[in-house]
Formats: C-alpha cells, sequence, structure tokens
C-alpha cells in the first residue's frame, strides 16, 4: 500500500482539487496517511507569496506542490521552475481553476491534463510513476583508482570533445542556478538529501571495460570535462544491497557524485557488450520509440524502462531512445560515432505529450 499525505495551507479551489485527486489516488492503490513520516508523495500546497517547502526525511518521498494561478504562463519554465525548486518539489502542479493543471518537472518536461471527464484519474494516473518509483543517487567513494588513469586517458579526452561539440550545437542548456533561488538552509537540506549543489542537464560516458565506464559528473559543465574525480567519474558497480553507484576515484581528490543517471547507464552496459558509448540529451529525433511514463531521473524504474527499450531494438548497440517528455538516449560504439550518427538530426524541442 502507497502512503499519500497533504501539507501546506491550501486555499478554497486547491482544497477542492486536493480532495478529488486524493479518492482518485485512492482509487489507484493509494492511502493517507497525515501521520506518515516517510510518505511516497506528498502533496504540498503553496502559494506565489509563500512557495513553503515539505522537508523529507528520506529519499524516497515524492513531492508534488500545488500552486494555483489564475491563468496558465506563457513560458511555464522561466515562470514556474523556481516555484518548483523553492518548494523542494520533484513536480509542480500548476492549477488554473476551470482549465486545467499544468505539470513541470525537474527534468523541464511540462505538460497539461485539461479539466473535464476523468480529470482527477488522468492527474493521479500522472502522479503515480513519479510517486511509486525508486531513486538510486546514493554514491559510494572508493580511493582505488589506477595511478595511470588519475589524469584521464583516450576515453576521458573523447568526453571532452564530445562535451564540447554538445555545447557548439547549443544541447547543453543552461544550468539553473539553485543557490540564487534557495534560501542558504534550503541549499543545504537539498545537498543533504540528494548530494548535489547544482542542476545541468544531459550526461555522457565511455565503456572503459567489462565492468566499468566513466561517466560525466552530476551538476558540472559539460562542455568543460576535464579533472578525473570532479568532472568525470569511474563507475565500477551497482550495490543493490546499499543501492548505491560505486564509484573508483583518485585519492588525493574530494570527489563530486556522478550522474543521476549512471544506474540506466550501468543496465545497459551490463547487458549489452557491444555497447561502448551513452550519451543523454534534452532534444528529439522523429519516429524513436519512447518510454511510458514520464518517470523522474535516477530512479530505478526509468533505467528500467530505458534499457526495455535499447533490448527491444534492432541493433542495441545504436539504439535512439525517447524518454517520455524528458529528451533521448542514445547508444554507439563510441562518442564519435554517436554524434556522427545524431548530427543534424535532433530536433531541440522534446514534444510534450
Amino acid at each position: 500500500m502507497w502512503e499519500y499525505l497533504v501539507h501546506g495551507e491550501p486555499t478554497p479551489k486547491v482544497q477542492a482539487f486536493l480532495e478529488g485527486l486524493g479518492k482518485a489516488l485512492e482509487a489507484q492503490g493509494f492511502r493517507l496517511n497525515p501521520a506518515s513520516e516517510a510518505p511516497n508523495l506528498v502533496l504540498n500546497a503553496i502559494t506565489p507569496e509563500n512557495p513553503r517547502p515539505y522537508r523529507r526525511r528520506a529519499q524516497a518521498t515524492f513531492v508534488a506542490s500545488v500552486l494555483e494561478l489564475p491563468e496558465f504562463p506563457e513560458n511555464p519554465l522561466q515562470s514556474l521552475y523556481p516555484y518548483l525548486v523553492r518548494a523542494l518539489s520533484n513536480v509542480l502542479l500548476a492549477y488554473v481553476p476551470g482549465k486545467g493543471v499544468k505539470f513541470l518537472t525537474l527534468e523541464l518536461g511540462h505538460y497539461q491534463e485539461p479539466e473535464g471527464e476523468g480529470f482527477f484519474r488522468r492527474v493521479a494516473q500522472r502522479l503515480r510513476p513519479i510517486a511509486c518509483s525508486r531513486l538510486v543517487i546514493n554514491n559510494i567513494f572508493e580511493p582505488d583508482l589506477e595511478p595511470e588513469l588519475w589524469q584521464g586517458d583516450e576515453l576521458t579526452k573523447s568526453m571532452y570533445w564530445a562535451g564540447k561539440k554538445l555545447k557548439e550545437w547549443d544541447l547543453l542548456p543552461a544550468p539553473f542556478p539553485i543557490e540564487e533561488i534557495l534560501p542558504p538552509e534550503d541549499l543545504r537540506h537539498v545537498k543533504r538529501l540528494y548530494g548535489i549543489g547544482g542542476l545541468s542537464y544531459g550526461n555522457l560516458s565511455v565503456r572503459k571495460d567489462e565492468r566499468r565506464f566513466w561517466m560525466s559528473a552530476s551538476g558540472v559543465d559539460k562542455a568543460n570535462l576535464k579533472e578525473v574525480g570532479r568532472d568525470i567519474l569511474m563507475v565500477k558497480d551497482y550495490d543493490p544491497q546499499r543501492n548505491a553507484i560505486l564509484l573508483s576515484v583518485p585519492p588525493h581528490v574530494e570527489p563530486r557524485r556522478v550522474s543521476v543517471d549512471a544506474i540506466e547507464h550501468w543496465m545497459i552496459y551490463r547487458e549489452h557488450p557491444g555497447v561502448g558509448a551513452i550519451l543523454h540529451v534534452h532534444a528529439w529525433m522523429e519516429g524513436v520509440p519512447a518510454t511510458p511514463f514520464n518517470y523522474p531521473c535516477g530512479t530505478y524504474e526509468l533505467a528500467q524502462a530505458v534499457a526495455e527499450k535499447v533490448r527491444e531494438a534492432p541493433d542495441p548497440s545504436r539504439a535512439v531512445v525517447g524518454l517520455k517528455n524528458h529528451g533521448l538516449t542514445i547508444t554507439g560504439r563510441s562518442l564519435e560515432e554517436i554524434m556522427e550518427r545524431i548530427a543534424g538530426r535532433l530536433i531541440r524541442t522534446v514534444p510534450m505529450t
């Protein structure tokens, strides 16, 4: 049984919305438990004047903040993203009474459910994959990287080259400066809970050997991937008992965390020996197979969904998979081969459905 609770001080119209949504969630297997210390889902009512966060006690708690607005903004990312971040939310629901809800996710997904028949059921169906996902974002650093790799190798040079190319193609959206949006106390809370110091989009990796791969770090400038342990990390395994990514780092470097998509790349490399590199961008290509749900980044469920689509591809070592309302994961023999295949074919705006 999945648990949810309601937090904040909803306006009368938001209160009515939350009551209808709560009934739809309960019909889909959730139970309201106001006393839960680690609910699966929190419906957090906020206002523009006071986007008060719900302070999670566990990584497994996903927060959907609900904000009442008179109209939907013309530019939802620019207008609404600060509320999403300031309320420490996984997803923001901008509710316009009589018109419906605009969803906005941390991964820049934004899509709408209009009011009408089955409205609350449709909203609950959108939230369920988010609330029922399992994050795999813990890192365990072991200072056992071979000294000859402390300065990188030819593979890390290819990552630097590919990052520069993505910048030239304008495929690296500017990171949101969360340190400018969040007050210091909330920023400390985010760092403690998720171990991140910034938000950036896109990632890339290359296979080192049978079990290991280099991958870009979280929150770094992907156009300047140089320092091992800080910009690029060696992923050596996933520990299911500790639900953590295992990394080899130089002993003299205070490492950054690896990209939250490491679990996805780990699954693909483990299953497909022919895959030598993986690229993830917030862009699109016509006619690509896509995952069925907008799972959050860094979740086991997203990794499984992408891995399934790679498995179904005619050639898994040269697959292009769409992540619903999010972007693309592209496999290849090398980063150079991937970049050659996609040159001139990417659509910068991801279709939202």
